[in-house]
């Protein structure tokens, strides 16, 4: 994952190594339609699905008589459509074994499988009206939720498009504005990235792929704003650790309180959590480094009940 703070720290203390942290990207190929019903990779390929977190969908946004197309002409909405009407049929066949369950169950009249059989009913009445399950608007409990989440569903997920455009693709670009149009109407993020540029890049020396980006126009390689928007579609957010040895970054998911942050780093840090000493990056930067911070009262001792902050330093007190 790109974070410049790495480098700042880094240039104040001067650490053996700096660690990035990383989001990992698998490259799931073979859909096709019919793939809810076996065709081509079918079931294997919808369980490499299930296995996700999210779904970063690449939709071809750009003309090239060189390249083909499976289905013989360029057309987003067309392929989104193929490939959500796949995930759709698949979570339909899911729900409906849900519902056939409990429905059984339910007959016994406990009160419980009665109302587990109706919010499954709710769920599938959605999916069945060709909605993903990730717009399935409720006022569910808890328990109702933790039920849905166990089914897996893959509409569930939240979705990324890819526009591979080419290089002059990034603007007045019918096909780009097809996918922004849809990822609009379900609150999905696109990111448009040329592959061609992405492939010369990967050929250039560290120092004239800057320059090589400013002919194109562009601030920075298009994986790193897909890394970036990966990482954030997930709620994910990092937190940094400093010292001699290395400059580190970590995942955490929003929202996490400070023990289960420094579980991150390690289950007894959880276990035995006494207190974190907290310095926002900001003020790292600005009093250059921990000592500078501690003198100008930047510092914070933040106990169990602290949500951690995207950029605290942090280090971690703890007794096992």
């Amino acid at each position: 994952v790109p974070d410049e703070r790495l480098g700042k720290i880094d240039n104040i203390i001067n650490s053996k190594k700096i660690i990035k942290t990383a989001i990992e990207f698998v490259d799931i190929a073979g859909l096709v339609k019919g793939a809810s019903k076996g065709e081509g990779l079918g079931n294997k390929f919808l369980g490499h699905i299930r296995e996700t977190q999210a779904i970063a969908h690449v939709v071809r946004c750009f003309s090239d008589d060189n390249v083909t197309h499976v289905e013989g002409a360029i057309d987003p909405k067309r392929d989104i459509e193929t490939i959500s009407t796949e995930l759709l049929l698949a979570d339909m066949e899911t729900v409906d074994k849900a519902v056939d369950k409990a429905t059984k169950q339910a007959k016994s009249g406990d009160k419980q499988m009665v109302a587990e059989k109706n919010f499954l009913e709710q769920i599938k009445q959605h999916i069945d009206s060709g909605q993903p399950a990730r717009t399935f608007a409720t006022s569910a409990t808890e328990t109702e939720m933790d039920l849905m989440r166990h089914l897996h569903l893959l509409t569930a997920k939240p979705v990324l498009y890819i526009a591979n455009v080419d290089e002059s693709g990034f603007s007045n670009n019918p096909y780009l504005e097809q996918v922004t149009a849809i990822a609009a109407e379900e609150g999905a993020k696109v990111v448009p990235i040329s592959a061609n540029i992405e492939a010369e890049l990967i050929e250039l020396a560290d120092d004239e792929k800057q320059e090589f980006l400013n002919e194109l126009g562009l601030k920075e390689p298009g994986l790193d704003r897909l890394i970036r928007v990966g990482y954030e579609l997930l709620g994910l957010k990092t937190f940094l650790t400093a010292g001699p040895q290395e400059v580190r970054a970590w995942t955490f998911k929003d929202g996490m309180l400070a023990p289960q942050t420094a579980g991150v780093i390690h289950t007894d840090f959880e276990k035995g959590f006494i207190r974190a000493e907290v310095i926002a990056f900001a003020d790292y930067i600005k009093y250059k480094g921990e000592l500078g911070a501690k003198e100008a009262g930047k510092m914070r001792l933040e106990g169990k009940a602290y949500v951690v902050q995207d950029g605290d330093v942090m280090h971690f007190r703890f007794n096992v």
